[in-house]
């Protein structure tokens, strides 16, 4: 309970087939299960963040533009170590 509110999980495991993952030359973290997309913005993006690099994490992404903000977390070994925004 660290972080205290409920957490919006926009995007968890996705088959190879979702339309997202099709479009792909080689399919995503997100094939993997080792992964999560988490709706938020503002301060809580840097808390999920801290929380994230706390417990493991090993990849984050920030899409904090427009509508439907998130921050993806992966712990998958299958990928380069590394933080990127959308």
């Amino acid at each position: 309970m660290e972080y205290g509110k409920p957490m919006v999980v926009t995007s968890g495991y996705r088959c190879p087939n979702h339309p997202i993952e099709a479009k792909k030359s080689k399919p995503g973290e997100h094939t993997t299960g080792m992964c999560v997309d988490i709706a938020c913005s503002g301060f809580d993006v840097a808390v999920i963040t801290n929380l994230a690099l706390k417990y493991g994490a090993t990849r984050i992404g920030w899409n904090q533009k427009g509508t439907g903000r998130f921050v993806h977390l992966g712990w998958s070994t299958d990928y380069p170590k590394g933080t990127w925004t959308y």
